[in-house]
C-alpha cells in the first residue's frame, strides 16, 4: 500500500504534460552523463517485487489496483495482458515516427526506499539499467527525471529529493510505444518493462565524473579523469593517485601545467592525467586476453579519499591499415557472431552467470567476436569478454527499419543518434574487449548517422567504427561514416569479386552472414575457405546466436516465466510446453519464426551447425598426409600450441578404432610441422581415417582440461572395392513390383522431396517443388519381370508438371537383397530437394550405428564438422528439434549402417558409395504439417532415407542459397544398396 504521509503527485504531472513518448527531440530531461567511472562502493540494491500497475496509456489514470512485479523483468512474461510480439521490420503499429499508438501499454512501479543514515552529507544517485522504452521517473510524488533508449542505463541525482534516514517513495513509469519504439525497430521480441538492475548508490560531493583509459600495445598507459563537486566550483587542493597492479601511476605535470595556463579552464572543470609505462607488458588479444588492474583515487587536499574508480584493463592497439583490421599489429580473422540480450523465461533480464556461459559455450565452438546485436548489452558482458578474451563490436541502439529513410536524415532525431552513440562509447570505452563502434543497424544512411560518427571519432580515435547502411554507393566509397566494408549476407562471389578487383579500399568483415534459420548454415566451410584464402576478406559475423523461442504453454498459450527452469532440456520443451515464435501470443502482425535463426537452442543447446563452425576455426590443423608423415599447423594468431593436448585415433573401414597419445609440435602462429604416422596402418582393409583430438591440456577461464576443441582428420587410405555376388533365391514382390520384407513396413520407393527447410519455404525452393507436385507423386507400375531370381521393376511417379522414370533391379544375395536403383529426371525438374530411396521398419529397431561421417547431423554443404568413423546414436536422439519441424536428422557420407534392437536383431545396410541418409520417426509429411514440435506423433517404426543426391541447406531464408554444385540436378541418377537381416 501507498504511505498516506507520502504526498500524491501534482494534479497536472509535469513529466505527463510534456507528453516525452511523441517528442523525439527530448532524449532526457534530469539525466547524469554517461561516465565509464566503473563499479561503485555504497551501494542499495532495488531489485525484487515493486508493486505494479500496468495502464492502457501513458496518461491514463494511476488508482487501480495494484499487483506486484519482479525487477529486473519484462511484463510482457510476467502474467499481464500485454504479451510478448516478433516483428522484424514492420513496426506494431500503423502510426508513423515520431508518433505512437493511443493504446499504449504503461507500466507504473513503485516501491518505498529506506535511505541509510550514513548517506547524510553525500550526493544520492538513482541508477535504472534499461527501461523499454521511456522512463519517467519521481520520488515522493516530485519528478526527477525522463529517459529514453531502452539498452541504456540512467542515472538521475537524488540529493535534493531525498533524506537520509528517512523513507522515500519512487516510482517508475515506463511507456511502451515512443518516438523512440522507431528507432528501436530491431529484429527481436518486443518486450515492456525494467530489464536490467536498479539501484541507489552514494558518493562524496567530489567525485569523480567519468575515467578514460587508454593502454596501449606498447605499454604506455594513459588514464584521463574528470572530477565534478555537487557544490559546483571544486574544492582547492583535490589530486588523483593511481596505482596499476599496486604499481604506482605518475601524475602528469605537463597536462596539469597546461591547463592551469589555459584561460578557458574554470574552476568548475576538473580534469586530471595519471601516467605509466609497463616494460614487458603482457598483452590483450583474444587468445590470450591479459588484464591488468587499475585504481584511480580521487583525494582531498588533505589526502583523504573522496572516491575511488576500478577497472580491469588491457593493452593492446586497433587499427585499420588498408585492407587490414589490425589488432596489436596483426591481421586477424573474425569469427563472429551476433547477440542479443535473451532468455527463454525472462526474455531480455539475463544474469551473470547466464551471459558467462554463453560467452563460454562460444569460445568452445571457436568464435572470437561478438556483435552487439544491435544495441548495447548488458555491461557484465563486456567484463566477461574482457576477461575470457572475445573482440566485441559495440553497437549503438538504433535501428529504424521500417521508417529507415525517413529518419535517417530528420533533424527531429538527431539528438537520439547522437545521444544513443556517444552514451555506448561513454560507458563502454574502457574495454579492451570492444574493438570496434557500430552506429546502428538498417537505418538507411543519413545526416544523423555522419554527426554521430563525427562525435565518435573526435571523442575515441583509437577505435575504428562501421556501419553497413553507409555504403551505399558500394563497399570501396572511402567517404562514408564507416572504416570497415560490413556487408549483410553478400554472396561469397561478390565479396571474391570485390577482393579480387583492385578497388578494395578497406576491409571486409560481413556485419551479418550464414543466417542460422533452422536447419541451415549450408557453405560455411566453403565461404572460410575463401576467406583464408583471399587477402580482404577477413571474416564476420553469422546471424545470430539465439533461436528466441519464448517457453510457452500450450494450455493457455501463456509465456511460462521465471516459473519454467527445468521445463525443457536439450533444445526441447516439456510435455505440454512448446518454444513460442511470432504469431504464438496472438498477434496479428508478426514475422513469425524468422526468431528462430539462430546457432544454439532457446535452452543454449548447441545446433548441429556449432561443430561445424568449431571445426573450420580449430587453431591446430592437420595440413596434409605426406611422405609417410602428418603436416600439423598452427592457425592462430598470437598463442602457441603449448594450450593443447591430443590423442590420435585410426578408424578402419573394417570397425577397427586405434587410440594413441599425441605429442603436438612446438609451433609459433602461422607455422607448420611434419610428424610421423602414430600408427603403422595396416596394408588391406579398406578407408582408414587418421583424426586428432584435440583438447584443452590446462583448465582455462572457458574450459577445463580435456575439453574437445576441434576434430581434424586426414584420410590416409581410400575405400577398397567389394563385390557382393549374387546366390540363388527368391525375391518376394506384391502386385505392384514393391519389395516385401518382414523387416519393413513400406517397401522402398523413390523420394524427390524432404520436410521443406526454412530456406527451402523462405527461399522460394518449397513453393516451386509442390507446384512440380513432388510432395504428392503418383507411382505407377508399368512392368515387373524376373529372370534367374533377379526382379526388375519399372515404374514411373507422376507429378503435376512432369514424370520421373525409375528403375530398381532387386537381386538376391548372401542373407539379404541388392537393390540398384535408377531414376531419370525431366529437364524441368531442374533443382529437387533429394533423389533417393524412403522406406519404413517395423518397431522396436532403436539404435542406429554407422559407419561414415557424425556422430551429430550433417548434409552435403555442411559436413566439415563430423568427422568419419564408427558412430553409435537411439534413433530418438537422431532428430534435430528445430523449432519448427523440418527436414533434420541427416547423416551425410555414410558408407553403412545397422538398426538394431535391444535383442541386436534387426537389419544393416551397405552402401555402393558414401550417401546421405537420415532415420527418424517421421514422415516428411508429418513434419512439413506440424507448425510445433508438440503436434508431432512419432511413430512406431523407422522411417528411413537412402539418398543418391541431396541438396545442400544454403542460408536462403536471409541470403545466399547453396553453392551449385550442391544442386540436385536434372538427368539420371544411378544407386544402389544392399539390405541384410542381422
Amino acid at each position: 500500500m501507498n504511505d498516506p504521509s507520502v504526498p500524491g503527485p501534482p494534479a497536472v504531472d509535469p513529466l505527463i504534460a510534456l507528453r516525452p513518448w511523441e517528442a523525439p527531440e527530448v532524449t532526457s530531461w534530469g539525466r547524469l552523463p554517461m561516465n565509464a567511472v566503473g563499479r561503485r562502493s555504497g551501494v542499495l540494491p532495488l531489485d525484487g517485487d515493486w508493486r505494479f500497475q500496468l495502464l492502457s496509456a501513458p496518461d491514463a489514470p494511476v488508482g487501480g489496483a495494484w499487483t506486484t512485479a519482479q525487477v529486473p523483468g519484462a511484463w510482457t512474461l510476467q502474467g499481464t495482458s500485454d504479451l510478448p510480439q516478433y516483428t522484424n521490420v514492420a513496426m506494431p503499429f500503423a502510426e508513423f515516427p515520431p508518433h505512437s499508438p493511443a493504446a499504449n501499454p504503461t507500466g507504473v512501479y513503485e516501491r518505498e526506499v529506506d535511505v541509510p543514515a550514513d548517506w547524510a552529507g553525500r550526493r544520492i544517485v538513482l541508477q535504472v539499467g534499461a527501461a523499454e522504452s521511456v522512463l519517467l521517473v519521481h520520488v515522493d510524488g516530485r519528478p526527477a527525471g525522463i529517459s529514453k533508449d531502452s539498452h541504456l542505463a540512467a542515472e538521475f541525482d537524488l540529493t535534493a529529493l531525498v533524506r537520509p534516514g528517512a523513507r522515500a517513495t519512487v516510482r517508475l513509469t515506463v511507456v511502451k510505444w515512443s518516438d523512440a519504439s522507431h528507432l528501436e525497430d530491431q529484429d527481436q521480441w518486443w518486450h515492456g518493462g525494467i530489464t536490467r538492475s536498479v539501484l541507489l548508490y552514494a558518493t562524496d560531493p567530489l567525485h569523480l565524473a567519468d575515467v578514460t583509459v587508454r593502454a596501449a600495445y606498447s605499454g604506455e598507459l594513459r588514464v584521463d579523469c574528470l572530477v565534478r563537486d555537487t557544490g559546483g566550483a571544486l574544492p582547492e587542493g583535490w589530486y588523483l593517485t593511481g596505482d596499476l597492479d599496486g604499481q604506482p601511476l605518475a601524475q602528469d605535470a605537463e597536462f596539469d601545467r597546461a591547463n592551469a595556463e589555459d584561460e578557458r579552464v574554470s574552476d568548475f572543470l576538473g580534469e586530471a592525467r595519471l601516467l605509466a609505462g609497463v616494460a614487458d607488458v603482457r598483452t590483450w588479444n583474444a587468445e590470450t586476453p591479459e588484464l591488468y588492474g587499475l585504481t584511480v583515487r580521487l583525494h582531498r587536499r588533505d589526502g583523504t579519499v573522496a572516491d575511488t574508480s576500478r577497472h580491469r584493463i588491457g593493452f593492446r592497439d586497433v587499427e585499420v591499415v588498408g585492407r587490414d583490421l589490425l589488432v596489436n599489429g596483426e591481421r586477424v580473422f573474425i569469427r563472429g557472431v551476433n547477440r542479443h540480450d535473451f532468455h527463454p523465461l525472462t526474455g531480455r533480464t539475463v544474469s551473470y552467470e547466464d551471459m558467462r556461459a554463453d560467452l563460454v559455450l562460444l569460445k568452445r565452438f571457436g568464435f572470437n567476436a561478438v556483435r552487439t546485436a544491435h544495441y548495447p548489452n548488458d555491461p557484465a558482458l563486456y567484463d566477461l569478454a574482457d576477461e575470457l578474451g572475445l573482440y566485441v563490436v559495440d553497437e549503438a541502439d538504433i535501428e529504424s527499419h521500417d521508417h529507415a529513410h525517413e529518419i535517417a536524415d530528420d533533424p527531429r532525431y538527431l539528438n537520439a543518434f547522437v545521444d544513443r552513440v556517444s552514451r555506448m562509447a561513454l560507458r563502454d570505452k574502457n574495454h579492451p574487449s570492444v574493438i570496434v563502434w557500430s552506429l546502428g543497424n538498417e537505418s538507411d544512411y543519413g545526416a544523423n548517422h555522419d554527426a554521430a560518427a563525427g562525435w565518435l571519432r573526435r571523442h575515441d580515435p583509437t577505435r575504428p567504427l562501421q556501419y553497413e547502411g553507409a555504403a551505399k554507393l558500394g563497399w570501396a566509397d572511402p567517404d562514408v561514416a564507416s572504416d570497415i566494408a560490413c556487408p549483410m549476407y553478400a554472396s561469397l562471389e561478390d565479396c571474391l569479386a570485390h577482393a579480387l578487383s583492385g578497388k578494395q579500399t578497406k576491409p571486409l568483415i560481413q556485419c551479418e552472414y550464414s543466417h542460422a534459420m533452422g536447419n541451415s548454415n549450408g557453405t560455411l566451410a566453403d565461404h572460410w575457405a575463401a576467406i583464408e584464402a583471399t587477402p580482404g576478406l577477413q571474416g564476420g559475423f553469422i546471424w545470430e546466436f539465439w533461436d528466441h523461442g519464448i517457453l510457452q504453454r500450450v494450455s493457455d498459450g501463456r509465456p511460462v516465466g521465471r516459473g519454467g527452469a527445468g521445463l525443457y532440456d536439450n533444445g526441447v520443451a516439456a510435455p505440454g510446453h512448446r518454444w513460442a515464435y511470432g504469431g504464438d501470443f496472438g498477434e496479428s502482425i508478426h514475422d513469425g519464426a524468422f526468431i528462430a535463426d539462430g546457432v544454439v537452442f532457446p535452452d543454449r543447446t548447441p545446433k548441429p551447425a556449432m561443430y561445424e563452425h568449431r571445426e573450420i576455426s580449430a587453431p591446430l590443423r592437420i595440413e596434409c598426409f605426406r611422405h609417410e608423415g602428418i603436416v600439423l599447423g598452427n592457425h592462430q594468431h598470437f598463442r602457441g600450441l603449448d594450450w593443447l593436448a591430443g590423442e590420435w585415433r585410426l578408424d578402419l573401414a573394417d570397425g577397427t578404432t586405434l587410440t594413441a597419445p599425441a605429442v603436438l609440435p612446438n609451433l609459433c602462429p602461422g607455422e607448420t610441422a611434419a610428424v610421423p604416422l602414430p600408427f603403422e596402418v595396416p596394408r588391406d582393409g579398406g578407408e582408414a581415417w587418421l583424426t586428432l583430438r584435440v583438447t584443452v591440456a590446462e583448465d582455462q577461464p572457458w574450459a577445463p582440461r580435456g575439453t574437445v576443441v576441434c576434430v581434424p582428420q586426414v584420410r590416409l587410405r581410400g575405400p577398397a572395392v567389394a563385390e557382393v555376388p549374387p546366390v540363388e533365391g527368391r525375391i518376394e514382390v506384391d502386385g505392384e513390383g514393391l519389395l516385401v520384407h518382414p523387416l519393413l513396413t513400406a517397401a522402398p520407393t523413390l523420394s524427390l522431396w524432404r520436410a521443406p527447410t526454412d530456406n527451402d519455404e523462405l527461399g522460394g525452393m518449397a513453393r516451386r517443388w509442390r507446384s512440380w507436385g513432388l510432395d504428392t507423386l503418383v507411382r505407377k507400375a508399368l512392368s515387373v519381370s524376373e529372370d534367374s531370381g533377379r526382379v526388375t521393376v519399372e515404374a514411373e511417379y507422376a507429378g503435376t508438371t512432369g514424370v520421373v522414370r525409375h528403375r530398381q533391379v532387386l537381386t538376391p544375395v548372401e542373407g539379404g537383397v541388392r537393390v540398384e536403383e535408377e531414376a531419370e529426371l525431366p529437364e524441368a525438374f531442374d533443382d529437387v530437394a533429394r533423389v533417393g530411396t524412403v522406406f519404413e521398419t517395423v518397431a522396436g529397431l532403436d539404435l542406429l550405428d554407422w559407419f561414415g561421417q557424425g556422430p551429430w547431423e550433417s548434409y552435403p554443404d555442411r559436413s566439415a564438422g563430423a568427422p568419419v568413423g564408427h558412430h553409435s546414436v537411439p534413433v530418438e536422439e537422431l532428430f534435430t528439434p528445430y523449432l519448427r519441424p523440418q527436414e533434420s536428422g541427416g547423416r551425410h557420407g555414410v558408407r553403412r549402417f545397422t538398426l538394431s534392437a535391444p535383442d541386436a536383431t534387426g537389419l544393416a545396410v551397405a552402401l555402393d558409395e558414401p550417401r546421405q541418409i537420415s532415420v527418424t520417426r517421421y514422415h516428411a509429411e508429418d513434419l512439413a504439417s506440424a507448425g510445433h514440435h508438440d503436434e508431432l506423433v512419432p511413430r512406431p517404426g523407422c522411417v528411413v532415407h537412402i539418398d543418391a543426391a541431396h541438396r545442400g541447406l544454403g542460408t536462403a531464408s536471409c541470403g545466399p542459397d547453396t553453392s551449385p554444385s550442391y544442386l540436385v540436378a536434372p538427368g539420371v541418377h544411378r544407386w544402389s544398396w544392399t539390405l541384410r537381416a542381422l
